[in-house]
């Protein structure tokens, strides 16, 4: 008759549990540590640490705006063909308050319609990869280039009035990675 384990003379049951549960910590430390070096750059720093720290690992942002209350937002964007860009706010006195990358759906979501402004946006995402006028709807649409549920290559429309207020959003196919997009 076969076993499931073969016992291995001069171990109890006891030891055999304490053996596999030696196992199984090890199995999920190494797991861990597989998942962390996944980390996102943006995911690797903390708040409260000194704004020298992302700068010395991310470099020199290549926008920076100021907020309110004296703080900054630095920004490392990787359009016109990358579709992220990090996003540090800075406070007043140079620490990290937060880091994340901008170029997502929950945080486009966060764009209010009739109270935004291109100021706003330009704050909240940076530059546009690109820009059009429409002079029949006298609209100005900025798009920026993303990633929807890690899956889909998207641009988001953000749509202005002659005053500068933003008055829809509109999630299109990019088409530089749309290959049904490309054909026509």
């Amino acid at each position: 008759m076969l076993t499931r384990f073969a016992r291995v003379p001069g171990t109890t049951a006891r030891a055999a549990r304490a053996s596999l549960k030696w196992r199984r910590a090890a199995l999920i430390c190494v797991s861990a540590l597989v998942l962390s070096a996944c980390a996102q750059p943006w995911q690797q720093f903390q708040a409260g640490q000194d704004q020298s720290t992302i700068i010395a690992r991310m470099g020199q942002p290549r926008e920076v705006y100021d907020l309110p209350g004296g703080g900054r937002r630095l920004m490392w964007p990787t359009q016109p063909m990358g579709t992220t860009t990090v996003a540090a706010d800075i406070d007043a006195s140079g620490k990290i308050v937060d880091v994340r990358q901008v170029l997502q759906l929950s945080e486009f979501n966060r764009a209010e319609i009739g109270k935004w402004t291109r100021d706003d946006v330009l704050i909240n995402f940076g530059r546009p990869v690109e820009t059009a006028f429409f002079r029949r709807s006298q609209r100005e649409v900025w798009s920026y280039r993303y990633i929807e549920n890690n899956i889909t290559p998207l641009l988001f429309n953000f749509s202005f009035d002659t005053d500068g207020v933003l008055r829809e959003t509109l999630r299109t196919p990019d088409p530089l990675r749309d290959r049904d997009f490309r054909r026509f």
